[in-house]
């Protein structure tokens, strides 16, 4: 097409304008859809509004309404991990959970690491039992390097080695008015979700040689924040950076780190933070009109341990938000 002068260019657009304005005036306004849950999976997931409750920390998925879907029952293993040792923190529950399941059905064997779930780790423990892997609980608070060390200590007695470490314990209370963010809430919000990190890197390192992986789990908060969550959201952008510093620190020494970084999923995290009508409603907000389950955000962890998989992939972040 050749090019016109400026007077000559602007009249085309008004021209196209002027069309587009003549149609709009034909055609009936819309009317607004009701807004669905998206489900685009191999089985149905719920939707808001959910029962409303409200749940003590640390929280128990035993006590979520409705249960959290962490089985994957059409995801099929290919031994992706095969001979492998996973060490994962908060893998009593939730996400972790999810990712211990499928981990064990690609070949690995677990350590799950958690802070005083009890009923919800052995629930755990079983799950991954039943897919023909072994399992250990180690109980402990990561924002205590010592605990972080024990655990990686009894993960190396056990199975003797240690390839994958999850960092993904975390503590999330929201806090309306930052003026009522107390030091001890901020302190413990850092302790946990950064220090933990840290602690816990530098304990399973001691173990890891070439083909090892570290996968931390970050949040969407960490990159968009959230006007609730100052100090969550500081710590999950705070893990995005540890993810790619300690990806370009390991690098020669042939260890991947990745992060995942989800929206909102149905685990005893939002549960044991949000006031009980906020929960109802928990991931209305996304474009899918629902939250993920953990079964939809483990897939993403298999992919980022798995050498046949990711094995030029390190030091990035992958938001799985439920569309934008």
């Amino acid at each position: 097409m050749a090019s016109l002068q400026p007077a000559a260019a602007a009249g085309r657009q008004r021209a196209i304008q002027a069309k587009i304005d003549k149609d709009d005036g034909r055609k009936a306004p819309r009317k607004a859809r009701p807004a669905k849950a998206m489900q685009a999976g191999a089985r149905r997931y719920p939707a808001p509004p959910f029962p409303k409750q409200h749940l003590p920390k640390p929280g128990h998925e035993t006590a979520v309404e409705p249960a959290p879907m962490y089985d994957a029952p059409y995801y099929l293993g290919s031994q992706k991990l095969a001979g492998k040792v996973a060490l994962i923190t908060g893998g009593d529950s939730g996400i972790g959970r999810a990712v211990a399941v499928l981990f064990a059905r690609e070949g690995a064997d677990i350590a799950i690491g958690y802070l005083s779930e009890d009923v919800d780790a052995k629930q755990t423990k079983l799950a991954v039992e039943a897919e023909g892997r072994s399992c250990i609980l180690l109980r402990g608070d990561v924002s205590s390097p010592a605990a972080c060390r024990k655990a990686v200590a009894r993960t190396v007695k056990q199975f003797g080695k240690l390839d994958i470490l999850v960092n993904n314990a975390a503590f999330q209370v929201h806090s309306a008015d930052i003026a009522d963010l107390t030091e001890a809430h901020f302190d413990t919000t850092l302790k946990v979700n950064l220090y933990g990190y840290f602690h816990m890197a530098k304990a399973a390192l001691a173990h890891m040689g070439p083909g090892a992986v570290i996968l931390n789990t970050g949040s969407v908060t960490g990159i968009r924040g959230s006007k609730e969550l100052v100090d969550y959201s500081m710590t999950k952008g705070g893990i995005h950076a540890f993810t790619r510093a300690l990806a370009a620190n390991l690098v020669d020494r042939g260890i991947r780190v990745n992060a995942i970084a989800p929206g909102p999923v149905w685990t005893p995290l939002n549960p044991s933070d949000k006031q009980a009508q906020d929960v109802a409603q928990f991931g209305a907000k996304t474009a899918m009109k629902r939250p993920a389950q953990p079964e939809e955000i483990a897939p993403a962890y298999v992919f980022l341990a798995s050498s046949h998989c990711s094995s030029y992939i390190s030091g990035e972040i992958l938001p799985i938000i439920g569309g934008y």
